[in-house]
């Protein structure tokens, strides 16, 4: 029964990260025919993240009443009515309705399963479940630039919406499985584990910090995905389309390295894997800030991405074991949260400061957010190892 749970909620990854790049590769086509500016987009994302965190926030109360199998159906059930509407919506005021739903759907089904795979499964399922969400964010602009040669965009959201809803029917068959596994709670988690994670031994000061790890966190891995490429363009004169390659190619470190660093889980521990991990984004942004050849900033760009993959799904499983079992839903909220603030909020933060002075102070940025994200969880084990209970 866990492993078909786990298959299901494998699915449930990929389907939640399909949506999440295909505005942005329909967007050129979508605003010609709906009469919208270029820039727009931007409040479409607004909307949607805003929801999002919004819906992190109060996923914890929704999962206590309801059991996180009946969230999950819920909120994919919205997620796919939001992108069925995008498909016909007549106008961008339309797009701007839509976003709120497909934002809400989208942090529930986030916040819900990541605390349920924390709580019931080993770090390496955590690390290959966020592999997945890669592959949902790969295949989502593939399947919707089949469509976009004819120029049919509506077509490609139709099409997401079809898997979306295929999804939910997975889901509502499932919902036993969910009940069996509710009742039993014998999921993968060794009695040690489980041990563990029944204690709560970081307080308020710990959350913050969490949540401080969680937003420099996404502010790295967004901010290097957005300015990357201009900063190579623009300050290390490299051709626009190779410098789209190797930003691509760090988004594959990314996806490449959480399906490794789930084998490496089983013999190195979370907070060891986040460490490497944070030192390994330091080195790369190093390698970019200094003048080195260009060969260099490319290989600093790998590392980052590489010293990325471990990060977040690490952080993601270390919370029962930092903050207890019974508290960890509501904390998983509050980190997701703070995660997507990150990535809304930073990356925008660096280009006005960049358009008022030059691209050339984006390894600066990506330095300072690294750092504090590295001294936040850092801080995080020192307060665990002064626990005598934490087993730190």
């Amino acid at each position: 029964m866990a492993t078909a749970l786990l298959v299901i909620i494998y699915l449930a990854f990929i389907s939640l990260g399909l949506p999440d790049s295909v505005l942005g590769s329909a967007w050129p086509i979508m605003q010609h025919d709906l009469n919208a500016s270029f820039e727009q987009a931007g409040i479409i994302s607004l909307f949607v993240a805003g929801s999002t965190i919004a819906s992190s926030l109060l996923t914890s109360a929704v999962v206590k009443r309801f059991g996180a199998g009946v969230v999950t159906l819920l909120s994919t059930f919205l997620t796919a009515g939001a992108l069925l509407g995008f498909s016909a919506a007549p106008s961008f005021i339309w797009l701007i309705i839509l976003a709120i739903p497909l934002g809400l759907g989208g942090g529930a089904v986030d916040a819900a399963l990541n605390n349920y795979v924390a709580n019931h499964y080993r770090a390496s399922h955590m690390s290959w479940l966020h592999s997945f969400w890669g592959v949902g964010a790969t295949l989502g602009p593939i399947i919707m630039s089949a469509y976009l040669v004819d120029g049919a965009w509506r077509t490609g959201y139709l099409t997401i919406a079809i898997i979306q809803f295929s999804l939910v029917a997975v889901l509502l068959l499932s919902l036993p499985l969910w009940r069996r596994m509710n009742r039993s709670d014998s999921m993968n988690s060794t009695k040690d584990e489980v041990a563990a994670t029944s204690r709560a031994p970081l307080g308020k000061h710990g959350i913050s910090l969490a949540m401080s790890s969680f937003l420099f966190y996404c502010g790295v891995e967004a901010t290097m995905g957005l300015w990357g490429s201009s900063f190579l363009v623009n300050v290390k004169q490299m051709d626009a389309a190779a410098a789209a390659g190797w930003v691509s190619t760090y988004y594959g470190g990314i996806t490449l390295g959480r399906f490794i660093s789930g084998f490496i889980t089983l013999r190195v521990s979370s907070r060891t894997l986040i460490r490497v991990g944070q030192i390994l984004v330091l080195i790369g942004t190093l390698l970019f800030l200094l003048p080195l050849p260009i060969a260099c900033t490319i290989t600093g760009f790998m590392l980052v991405g590489i010293g990325c993959a471990p990060i977040f799904p690490c952080m993601l499983h270390e919370t029962p074991a930092r903050f207890g079992r019974e508290r960890s839903q509501k904390i998983m909220g509050y980190q997701m949260a703070a995660a997507y603030t990150g990535a809304t909020l930073l990356p925008p933060l660096l280009g006005w400061i960049a358009g008022r002075t030059t691209i050339a102070i984006f390894p600066y940025f990506i330095a300072v957010y690294a750092l504090v994200m590295l001294l936040s969880s850092e801080r995080i084990n020192q307060l665990l190892a002064k626990k005598p209970s934490s087993g730190a």
